[in-house]
């Protein structure tokens, strides 16, 4: 089972296969009327990805999900929670050990000493393999038909008539890779999504090969069609972006920080610190294209979700001041509102339902926690 990035250490960089980058700060944008400033980083690739051929934790999760796909094919709905509460159940001691700590302090810095970490933790391992019983069940056709509930579609479409497009900039719960995608085609709605190419549960070769291709085929099923980022041809997906928006398409974003060369950095909650992508409100920022943030969460397990498109996130536009004026090609004031914006909006659906979220904030600063400016990249899935 792949757990969410909390932190890093530096014997698991060395091991790392994900490419290793030199960080750099680009400016401290303040936002006055906010009070706080939005710190922007640059990413220079310093050295390429080696790929691992296999892992123990691809045969951990190609056992998982075969035992996963006889559950979907076999066992009727009203098991299938159960059976993930007691699978995530396997290896606890080890998570608790190795992966709860860190876990921990980071639930901790955005919603405060008086949660209780343990419990979020152990929901939050049942609700993983329940995302990926939920992608069995999509590839067995076991005629399973969920309620799930879109929220805020007027707003959306509205922003369409004005004929510029809209992002779509969505959330790291456990429900929102498939049932958001799912959710917004039976609205009618046509999709383009901004993807990367470690997008699943692996980033080994057997795992690009295998266990991160049923998924990415499912999630198609929902899509007009997806665009693989790559830092290497940023320019190219940039023009493609541009021209889906000029023709009026929805451009679906996932905080996927390691994948552009630009990313941000804004408090969250009680003490923490959360990397943000800077793209969606570049976009935004340059283009006056309409961005809105998503959210999909699972309300009771296999039976109901609720997709959440927040309403269009569209600050007071301000004149750029002396500091910024020598980048005013990215407006990096403007920018720095629409991420405040949608840290706000992500603030609040960590607050409803906690125990999905998979990518928590951090204690410290992107800068502190690293040691330097160089880093291996956030184990975050798109």
């Amino acid at each position: 089972m792949r757990l969410p990035w909390f932190g890093k250490s530096r014997r698991a960089d060395r091991r790392r296969s994900s490419p290793v980058h030199h960080t750099e700060i680009i400016a401290d944008v303040p936002v006055p009327e906010r009070g706080e400033a939005v710190r922007f980083f640059s990413r220079r690739l310093v050295g390429p990805a080696r790929l691992r051929r296999f892992s123990n934790r691809d045969l951990r999760e190609s056992l998982l999900f075969s035992f996963l796909l006889v559950v979907a094919a076999t066992l009727p709905v009203v098991w299938w929670a159960s059976i993930c509460a007691w699978s995530s159940k396997l290896r606890l001691k080890r998570h608790l050990r190795k992966d709860f700590p860190r876990y921990a302090a980071a639930v901790r810095t955005v919603l405060g000493d008086r949660v209780d970490a343990q419990a979020l933790f152990r929901q939050l391992l049942a609700a993983v393999h329940r995302r990926q019983l939920l992608l069995a069940a999509h590839l067995t056709g076991h005629g399973w038909s969920p309620e799930i509930r879109l929220e805020g579609l007027e707003g959306l479409r509205e922003a369409l008539r004005r004929g510029r497009g809209a992002i779509i900039w969505c959330d790291q719960f456990t429900a929102q890779t498939i049932i958001g995608k799912r959710a917004l085609h039976a609205a009618g709605l046509e999709t383009h999504q901004v993807s990367v190419n470690f997008h699943g549960f692996s980033d080994t070769v057997f795992g690009l090969r295998f266990l991160n291709r049923p998924l990415i085929a499912v999630e198609n099923r929902y899509l007009k069609s997806r665009v693989v980022f790559e830092r290497g041809d940023a320019y190219q997906v940039t023009v493609r972006m541009q021209r889906m928006l000029r023709e009026n398409g929805i451009v679906l974003m996932t905080n996927t920080t390691h994948a552009g060369t630009t990313f941000t950095e804004v408090g969250i909650g009680e003490s923490g610190w959360t990397q943000l992508a800077s793209a969606p409100a570049n976009f935004a920022a340059r283009g006056g294209t309409a961005l809105f943030a998503m959210s999909t969460f699972e309300t009771v397990p296999f039976r109901e979700y609720r997709a959440v498109i927040s309403p269009e996130l569209a600050p007071p536009a301000r004149p750029a001041s002396a500091a910024t004026r020598d980048m005013a090609a990215k407006n990096l004031e403007m920018q720095a509102r629409y991420i405040l914006l949608k840290r706000d909006r992500l603030l609040e659906a960590m607050k409803l339902y906690p125990e999905q979220m998979m990518v928590w904030a951090g204690a410290q600063r992107f800068t502190e926690r690293s040691g330097d400016t160089t880093d291996a990249g956030a184990d975050i899935s798109s």
